[in-house]
């Protein structure tokens, strides 16, 4: 283990999800030993938080591994803990390139309660999926042709649909599918339209190969192995933060003789003092306090990325069954609407239309794990406008959904789950997306320490962590991850001794 000059150092860390944790375990690997993190609830793990339905576990947060092969440290930090099975760990599933896009065994109901054929669907689906990954394309050349992905999928979805399927009712019922897939993909990316998400740097985001696959314990049980690897007083729970003071300048203002330049004062009255600290907060969190949350307050440069990078909300609807009323190969039940087929973001009641955003369900597997559970997944603010309902409310609506497009008035599911990540106040969202008239140099702004370099003030006082702050792998959790262990080797290095002081001292 190396040993360095600043293992002494005062680091606080604010946020004890898993970007502020890696950060504490990396750290503490290297020697440092005065190390705390501050977490504003009474739980650890941030967005990774795994519930129970009926005893049943479900995936509050986090759903899956991404990627889950040696170049995800999630997916290797899940190994070491054995918390995998056998054919998530197994050599063919880490060797699936899937560029994002598992492969599912899919039903397809309509809104006149009908199933519909696959052989139908088809093309659809192997024309977004064509398109989708022509926008990532455009992230490696001279010029977008379009401002947003929204638009372009829609533009070329319909000149082909157009082009191609001459049969009125095959194509209409084609086209109805591209926007169940544009919602599903507002899901994916964390946005209400992807008309909000730019073009030109959609390609950013990077995909690894592997079959994404979930914890058969839960999310969780990765954040208890890595939390039992750190000392057991270092988080302190149920302390908000008001503000982080930089500069020194609390203990100027108090007329306090401190020497370290970082002081985290929290709602309660309580201050914890550092040579630096390490800010992990959602970027929701941030868009909502940022005028407020550091003293001095942010460069401008920093401030305009933070309102320009995109933060939306994705939730889910957790519907248990007596019996499954689905085929037993099924993954995943879309819905179709076939009065969409023009692809125009709907105008209409949220009250009454805000069910017309959930894309599909995900089918729980395996039953003998799970019992009769589907997840749906809806975005945007017909997303936050659900989390304003009362669960009976979104269970009629959701029952009368079912009921609509299978044609089984006998249909109801028994108990229902669902998440509200727009409504926590330490959230305020999902996850991040990079929304139009962004680029990559918003994301380094938002991740670049303070104060700036060329400043003569003592460097890195304040550090910038989570999952937005990854340029690649942002709005997942291994980018969290890694953007914790980033600024913990911004740390380390910058007390590493230099070799010229190591000779020196020979």
């Amino acid at each position: 283990m190396a040993v360095y000059s600043g293992v002494d150092a005062r680091i606080l860390i604010v946020g004890c999800g898993i970007s502020g944790i890696g950060a504490a375990q990396k750290l503490i690997k290297q020697g440092f030993r005065n190390i705390r993190i501050i977490e504003a609830t009474s739980r650890s793990g941030g967005r990774v938080k795994t519930g129970r339905l009926d005893g049943k576990i479900v995936e509050i947060g986090a759903n899956w591994i991404h990627g889950p092969s040696q170049k995800n440290p999630v997916f290797r930090l899940a190994c070491q803990y054995q918390l995998l099975d056998e054919e998530c760990m197994s050599e063919e599933n880490q060797s699936v390139d899937i560029d994002g896009l598992p492969p599912l065994f899919s039903t397809w109901l309509s809104s006149s309660g009908k199933k519909l054929e696959a052989e139908v669907m088809a093309p659809a689906v192997e024309v977004f999926l064509t398109l989708l990954k022509k926008c990532q394309e455009f992230y490696n050349s001279s010029r977008a042709p379009m401002s947003s992905v929204g638009e372009f999928l829609k533009t070329e979805a319909l000149r082909i649909s157009n082009d191609e399927w001459k049969e009125d009712e095959a194509r209409k019922l084609r086209q109805a599918l591209f926007s169940t897939l544009l919602k599903l993909e507002c899901g994916i990316s964390g946005t209400h339209t992807m008309d909000d998400v730019d073009l030109a740097s959609f390609g950013m985001y990077k995909s690894l190969p592997g079959l994404d696959c979930t914890f058969p314990g839960g999310y969780e049980g990765l954040i208890t192995h890595m939390l039992n690897e750190l000392p057991k007083d270092i988080v302190l729970f149920n302390k908000p933060v008001k503000c982080i003071h930089w500069n020194n300048i609390h203990s100027r203002s108090s007329a306090k003789e401190g020497t370290c330049p970082v002081t985290v004062e929290c709602i309660n009255g309580e201050t914890f003092e550092g040579d630096h600290v390490i800010v992990t907060v959602p970027l929701g969190y941030m868009k909502k306090h940022h005028d407020t949350l550091l003293n001095p307050p942010l460069p401008q440069h920093k401030l305009h990325s933070i309102h320009r990078l995109g933060f939306g909300t994705n939730n889910k609807i957790f519907l248990e069954f007596e019996q499954p009323f689905w085929d037993e190969v099924c993954e995943v039940i879309f819905l179709i609407w076939e009065d969409e087929y023009d692809l125009q973001n709907p105008v209409s009641d949220m009250k009454t239309a805000w069910i017309r955003k959930l894309s599909c369900f995900t089918v729980l597997k395996p039953a003998e794990r799970y019992g009769h559970i589907l997840c749906g997944w809806i975005a945007g603010h017909e997303s936050e406008y659900m989390e304003t309902l009362c669960e009976e409310d979104v269970l009629f609506t959701v029952t009368q959904l079912l009921q609509r497009f299978t044609g089984n008035p006998t249909i109801a599911p028994k108990k229902l789950v669902r998440t509200r990540w727009f409504h926590d106040p330490y959230t305020f969202g999902s996850y991040s997306y990079v929304a139009n008239g962004c680029s990559g140099q918003d994301i380094d702004n938002l991740a670049e320490p303070l104060p700036l370099t060329g400043s003569n003030a003592q460097p890195l006082q304040v550090l910038f962590a989570g999952e937005a702050t990854h340029k690649s792998f942002f709005s997942t959790v291994h980018g969290a991850l890694l953007a914790g262990w980033r600024e913990a080797d911004r740390l380390i290095s910058h007390y590493k001794p230099s070799p010229m002081k190591v000779t020196a001292n020979l």
